[in-house]
C-alpha cells in the first residue's frame, strides 16, 4: 500500500508521515526534499529567485518522476494540488489522505512561514491560500482526517490507520 498525505503547510504531513512509515516499516518520501535534492535549492530560494511557477513545475516533475515501490508513505508539499498531473499520478498509485487542520491551528504552527517556500503566499495571504486549497484537497482525497489543535502526532497517525487500514486494529 502507498499512502500520500496532502494538506496545508503546517498540517503535519511530514511528522505524521515519518511516524506512520516507521510504525508500519514503510519507506518515507517527502516530496519537498525531492524538490530540494533535484534542484539544489531550498523551496524559498526557488520562489525568491525563479517564482512560484518554477516551484510548482519542480514539484510536479519531482512527483511524476518518483520511483514508487509498494509500502511507502509520501508527504507532499502543500501546493501539490495545483498540479492536476501530479495529483493524477499520485491518485493512480496511492491512497490520498487529506489532513484537514483548522485555519487557526495552521497559523499557530507556522512560525517560519516566510522561509517555507509557500506558493501564492505573497498574492493571496495564508487565509486566501487556505480557502482556495481546502476545496482542492477535498476533491482529490480518498480519506479526510480531521486534525484538531490538540492532536499529537501519534493521535493523527492512529486516525489515519483506523480510516485507511481498519483491519490493522490501530
Amino acid at each position: 500500500m502507498i499512502i500520500t498525505l496532502i494538506g496545508m503547510p503546517g498540517a503535519g504531513k511530514s511528522s505524521a508521515g515519518m511516524k506512520l512509515a516507521s510504525l508500519l516499516g514503510y519507506e518515507f518520501i517527502d516530496t519537498d526534499k525531492l524538490v530540494i535534492d533535484n534542484s539544489g535549492k531550498d523551496l524559498q530560494d526557488i520562489v525568491n529567485d525563479l517564482g512560484d511557477i518554477a516551484l510548482l513545475k519542480a514539484e510536479e516533475q519531482s512527483i511524476i518522476n518518483m520511483e514508487l515501490k509498494d509500502n511507502c508513505i509520501i508527504a507532499t508539499g502543500g501546493s501539490v494540488v495545483y498540479s492536476e498531473k501530479a495529483m493524477n499520478f499520485l491518485k493512480g498509485h496511492s491512497v490520498i489522505v487529506y489532513l484537514d487542520v483548522p485555519f487557526g491551528t495552521i497559523v499557530y504552527r507556522l512560525s517560519n512561514l516566510a522561509t517555507r517556500g509557500v506558493v501564492g503566499l505573497k498574492e493571496k495571504g495564508l487565509r486566501g491560500l487556505y480557502e482556495e486549497r481546502t476545496g482542492l484537497y477535498m476533491s482529490f482525497a480518498d480519506y479526510t482526517i480531521n486534525v484538531s489543535r490538540n492532536d499529537k502526532v501519534m493521535g493523527v497517525v492512529k486516525k489515519i490507520m483506523s480510516e485507511v487500514m481498519p483491519e490493522s486494529d490501530s
